[in-house]
């Protein structure tokens, strides 16, 4: 079966100068009726939620030097050895990603751009940054799950469980890469570990919660599919197009007055035949929002 990605024609550039692409965006943000926003993890990354480098070690040196990981994402498929390695490996990691706020106003400065349209949120993401930066709740769909939320491993049931105060006491007591055994969170109800609620298999739980989001997510498609509306993907990388890239190309594509809009650092392209409804900046996302809310 052939890729999607190996028949079509891009373009990277839907304008000759960066300048005018920002300034075409400005005006398509400002001229919408609403505005569906797609993330993915280049906004998190562009806020400094970096998974590598400085930031990894900084916080996981000593899993780099004990166990070879190299990042925070491979981290999270590594065989830990016991369940407390596990537990203190993972709830560092929630700890850091999700209720650590991130270092620079990305978000903040999204939502400054569309807090007086109507808007929605589409995202990948897992690190609640949305929320926390002050977006509606009503108005986001965490279609990945949340690194807030566990859930029981089988599953057993469909309901998750926030954690924060078994991952704070839990980064507070871990020594030696260790938590103590009596942290380890077991299910309540078939007594089997728990687990990240994260779609990683088909094993991923989707609660009431996501079940609700995921409804009003579809009422705004109905809404607004037909009307002036910008689609826009933000640090969308290749690794689930199907979620955000793929449906805002096609939607679109169905909508002669839509126009959809991409920012991302060397990757922002667009589908040829979309070029006269489409805008690519192949900038770093916080940099082009202060461009925005500059003027």
């Amino acid at each position: 079966m052939c890729s999607k990605t190996m028949t079509e024609t891009f373009i990277s550039s839907c304008s000759s100068k960066p300048d005018d692409n920002t300034a075409r965006l400005r005006e398509a943000i400002q001229q919408a009726d609403a505005v569906l926003i797609g993330a993915g993890a280049g906004v998190s990354t562009s806020a400094g939620m970096t998974y590598d480098g400085e930031r990894f070690l900084r916080h996981f040196s000593d899993f780099h030097e004990k166990y070879g990981i190299r990042d925070m994402y491979s981290g999270g498929f590594y065989p830990f050895p016991t369940l407390e390695a596990y537990w203190a490996w993972w709830s560092r990691s929630i700890y850091y990603n999700r209720y650590v706020d991130a270092p620079k106003p990305v978000y903040q400065q999204l939502l400054k751009l569309v807090q007086d349209k109507e808007y929605f949120v589409l995202t990948t993401n897992v690190d609640h940054c949305f929320q926390k930066e002050g977006f509606d709740k009503a108005r986001l769909f965490y279609t990945q799950g949340d690194f807030g939320l566990w859930q029981c491993s089988v599953p057993c049931h469909q309901k998750t469980y926030d954690n924060e105060q078994q991952v704070l006491q839990m980064v507070q007591q871990q020594r030696d890469m260790h938590i103590p055994t009596e942290l380890i969170p077991y299910c309540p109800v078939c007594g089997k570990p728990m687990t990240m609620n994260l779609r990683c298999d088909d094993t991923f739980v989707e609660d009431d919660g996501w079940d609700r989001a995921a409804k009003r997510y579809g009422a705004f498609l109905q809404q607004y599919q037909d009307s002036n509306i910008l689609y826009l993907e933000l640090g969308v990388g290749s690794n689930t197009p199907s979620i955000i890239k793929y449906p805002f190309w096609s939607r679109t594509r169905y909508n002669p007055d839509a126009i959809y809009a991409c920012i991302n650092a060397g990757q922002a392209y667009a589908p040829e035949d979309l070029e006269a409804q489409a805008i690519c900046v192949n900038q770093d996302i916080g940099v082009v929002l202060q461009q925005l809310l500059a003027e």
